[in-house]
């Protein structure tokens, strides 16, 4: 089960880090609150600037399970955070797994992204490595309830959110994506390999101007990994295909770079809008 950490003083974290901004913030805001933290990166994924965020960097192939947790107890780690996504693309292309992968692979009946994660954590829990919850000490960069830019979507707008709200849903639930793009009540695109960038390109493009964008966790979301997250670069891409809305959930998205991505946003007249979950 995950856990939030309690600091003690000097103590060690582990840091499985995937693409993006979001490894480097959590990254910092560990250090602030007194923690040492050791990274695992994977090649080709994590953003070479993360190596001057932390006190210790190890890089490594996707796959390679046993090289990971070598690298934590060379460290001393004991607790670890998941951040940042890996491309699922890698899995027809450049994974090389190792033989533990390989074994954790063939208990799985399914490859759905949450049984794979689970079987790796109960991987490295078995090594003595828990994996804590991936908001734990990120409060302040969660998307909050309401209208968080100062243009508000349409009422023809909501009404596009609403029905994307319960479609995201649903294709939460069989564990194909995360984000939707829809235009008048019809989908035009469902986020599925390619990742959220990739969905909205496709789907603005079909659209041509006026896409929504919905992005919400999964029914069956482990608090542990996978966290919806949207940056600047979601709202260079939603922009250069002229969407004009991003409704995400509150309390379970993050918010990288909150001030860039409000500015473009509005630069953009994109109305971003967080909303409860039920």
């Amino acid at each position: 089960m995950a856990f939030r950490p309690q600091v003690t003083d000097g103590e060690r974290i582990g840091l499985i880090a995937g693409n993006g901004r979001f490894p480097i913030i959590f990254a910092d805001n560990a250090r602030k609150l007194g923690y040492h933290v050791s990274a695992v990166a994977h090649e080709g994924e994590t953003e070479p600037e993360l190596a001057g965020h932390v006190d210790r960097i190890h890089w490594i192939k996707i796959g390679q399970m046993n090289k990971l947790i070598k690298a934590f107890k060379e460290d001393g780690v004991h607790q670890a955070v998941m951040l940042g996504g890996i491309k699922k693309t890698h899995v027809f292309t450049t994974i090389r797994p190792d033989f533990r992968t390989l074994a954790l692979a063939t208990r799985l009946a399914l490859w759905k992204d949450d049984d794979i994660l689970r079987e790796f954590a109960k991987e490295l829990e078995g090594e003595g490595i828990a994996i804590c919850e991936s908001t734990f000490g990120l409060e302040g960069i969660l998307a909050e309830e309401g209208t968080l830019t100062t243009r508000a979507p349409s009422e023809k707008e909501w009404e596009d959110i609403r029905y994307g709200w319960d479609v995201v849903r649903e294709i939460g639930r069989l564990d194909i994506g995360q984000c939707v793009v829809i235009k008048d009540r019809v989908v035009v695109a469902v986020e599925a390999v390619e990742g959220t960038d990739g969905a909205i390109k496709r789907g603005g493009e079909l659209a041509k101007e006026g896409a929504v964008v919905v992005k919400r966790s999964k029914p069956q979301q482990d608090m542990r990994f996978d966290l919806p997250a949207v940056g600047p670069r979601t709202i260079e891409v939603m922009a250069s295909v002229k969407a004009s809305v991003l409704a995400i959930e509150a309390g379970r998205t993050i918010l990288l770079d909150r001030e860039i991505v409000l500015e473009k946003a509005k630069s953009a007249r994109i109305a971003i809008v967080g909303i409860k979950p039920e």
